[in-house]
C-alpha cells in the first residue's frame, strides 16, 4: 500500500463500534455507529490495518479506561480552513473542562462567529480525539453531537465535565 491508500477498520468501544480510517501517516476519520455528517467511504479504501490504526486503538481503549486524558496521533483531517482552525483549536480544550460556542469562537478571534464555529465543531472529522464533544451551549445545556447527545453525555460524564443541569437530565 501507498501512503494514499486508506485502510479503515471498525474498532468497539464503550459508545458502539467506531469506524477508523487513515493512511499510513495520519488518522483522518473516527466515525460513531450513528454519525450525522458520514464521510463518504471511497471505492479504493482497503479494509484492514496499519500502524497508525494500531496506535489510535491502543489509545481508545487507554482514554476509555480513564488511563488517557489526551491523545497523541499524527492527524490528517480534510476541511476548510476555517474548519481546521477550529479542530486545531478544539485540541485546545482541557480535559475534564468544556468551552462555550462562544468560548471557541472568541479563541480563534472570531467572536462574532459563533454559528460558523458550531457547523464547523459538527463536522469534526476525529471526534474523541478532537474533543467536540466539549462544546456546550452558553447556558451550560448539551446541545447538538454528531453521534448524539447520549453519546456526548457519556463522554462529558467520563471526564468528570458533566454540566450541573446535565447531571440532572441523565
Amino acid at each position: 500500500m501507498n501512503a494514499s491508500t486508506i485502510t479503515f477498520a471498525f474498532h468497539e468501544s464503550p459508545v458502539g463500534e467506531l469506524f477508523l480510517a487513515a493512511d499510513d501517516d495520519a488518522l483522518r476519520i473516527i466515525e460513531f455507529p450513528q454519525n450525522r455528517h458520514q464521510v463518504k467511504r471511497l471505492p479504493d479504501w482497503v479494509e484492514g490495518d496499519n500502524a497508525v490504526l494500531q496506535e489510535t486503538r491502543r489509545q481508545l481503549d487507554d482514554y476509555f479506561a480513564c488511563r488517557r486524558s489526551t491523545f497523541d496521533l499524527p492527524l490528517s483531517p480534510r476541511g476548510t480552513a476555517f474548519q481546521q482552525q477550529v479542530w486545531m483549536a478544539l485540541r485546545e480544550i482541557p480535559y475534564g473542562r468544556t468551552w462555550s460556542y462562544g468560548d471557541l469562537a472568541r479563541h480563534i478571534a472570531k467572536p462574532a462567529a459563533v454559528r460558523a464555529v458550531g457547523a464547523a465543531n459538527g463536522r469534526n472529522p476525529l471526534p474523541i480525539v478532537v474533543p467536540c464533544h466539549r462544546v456546550i451551549g452558553a447556558d451550560g445545556s448539551l446541545t447538538g453531537f454528531g453521534g448524539g447527545l447520549p453519546i456526548k453525555r457519556f463522554l462529558l460524564q467520563l471526564e468528570g465535565s458533566l454540566p450541573q443541569g446535565e447531571l440532572l437530565a441523565s
